[in-house]
Parts: structure tokens; sequence; C-alpha cells
């Protein structure tokens, strides 16, 4: 009887190893299988400037415009420039200022100087010779040039210098997130706009917050 009991034991012990087995197998790969498990995909620049407010404008108050009513305020933690006409927001757009180790300074500032295409004196690109880029967003002060490349300058179109050590607004990539040397991005038909309604000491107000 003893033998009979062992032969009934046996058996069923080990169907029950092997299915508690396959539901542990099944579980392991439904979990590895899992979407939230996946790694995501990698972000582009247009994925993450979608986290901005889109750019605003008010064309009857930019009519009202002149070189002697309008001011600039910056939002550097809003990534955010508001032109005002007479104190009325005439132009709102997301921007992109100074990163972290070149940060834009905040405080109160003016137009120094406009220059309607204007290039970076250390920032750009590594191109070879037949005009393809070999390494972008590189400074002239840190990067040597690979073999066979020359350096072409960022284009900063429709520049306003508001510091005597070069920074500006002006039209250029934005990626998002503070991403400039110093100066402060906006889309490059806001800067049009916003250089053909200031001149020379137009007030610029940058503020931290």
């Amino acid at each position: 009887m003893l033998r009979s009991l062992r032969a009934v034991l046996i058996p069923t012990a080990l169907l029950v190893c092997a299915r508690a087995f396959a539901q542990e197998r099944e579980m392991r790969e439904a979990r590895e299988a899992r979407p939230d498990d996946a790694q995501p995909p990698a972000r582009t620049a247009k994925d993450l400037i979608r986290k901005q407010e889109p750019l605003r404008v008010f064309p009857k108050v930019y009519a009202k415009a002149t070189l002697e009513n309008t001011r600039l305020v910056v939002n550097l933690a809003t990534q955010r420039a508001v032109l005002l006409v007479a104190g009325e927001t005439c132009i709102d757009t997301p921007v992109s200022s100074g990163k972290r180790g070149a940060p834009t300074p905040a405080g109160i500032f003016s137009v120094l100087e406009k220059i309607k295409s204007h290039q970076a004196a250390t920032y750009g690109s590594f191109v070879d010779q037949r005009g393809r880029t070999v390494r972008s967003g590189i400074s002239m002060k840190l990067d040597a040039a690979p073999a066979g490349t020359h350096f072409v300058a960022d284009p900063m179109p429709f520049f306003c210098r508001f510091t005597d050590t070069g920074f500006g607004i002006h039209g250029g990539t934005l990626p998002g997130y503070p991403a400039a040397h110093g100066s402060i991005r906006m889309p490059e038909d806001v800067a049009r706009l916003i250089y053909e309604k200031v001149r020379i000491g137009t007030p610029i107000e940058i503020r931290a917050e």
C-alpha cells in the first residue's frame, strides 16, 4: 500500500511543481513584455517644444507699436518673452535662454546695438569640405576642429545686444528648454517683428522668476 501511495503522490507533486514553474515563467515573460517596462523612444526637439505655450501675436496692438512705446520683458523661469506696447501685450513668445553653464543674467537692461544679420563669434559647427556638418554646438574656446573640417558660425538673425559681454536676443532654434550661451533665442519671425519695433535704448527687463 505504501508503494501505491508513493506512486500517486510523487507524480502529483511533480505535476504541481511543473505547473508552478510554468506559471512563474509566464508571469516573468509577461512582465518583460509589458509596454510600461519598455524603453521610451527618444524625444525630439519638436516633442519638447510642445511643453511651452504657443506663440501669441496681437496684430491690432502691434499696429500701434512705435520705436518709443515698446518694452521687452523676459521671464527665465517660464521661458517666455513679452513685447509690451504702452503696457499692453503685443507679442507673447516662447524663448530659449542661457543654459546652466552659460546663464542669461537677470536685471534691467536696454538695447545697446542692433545687427540684422549677426553671427556668433565663438559658437557654431565644424563642417567638412562638402558642406556636411561633422559636429554642431561647438565652442571655438573649448573644441578642436577634426581634420578636414572648418568652423562655421551660428547665425543670430535680428540680433539686439543688451549686455557689454555680447548677450542679445535673436532668432534661433527652440528645443523647449534653456540651451543658449547667455543670449535669448526666439522664433526667427518673432525676432524680426521685435527687431522692427525696438531701438537703441529700448528697455529690456529680464526676470529670474
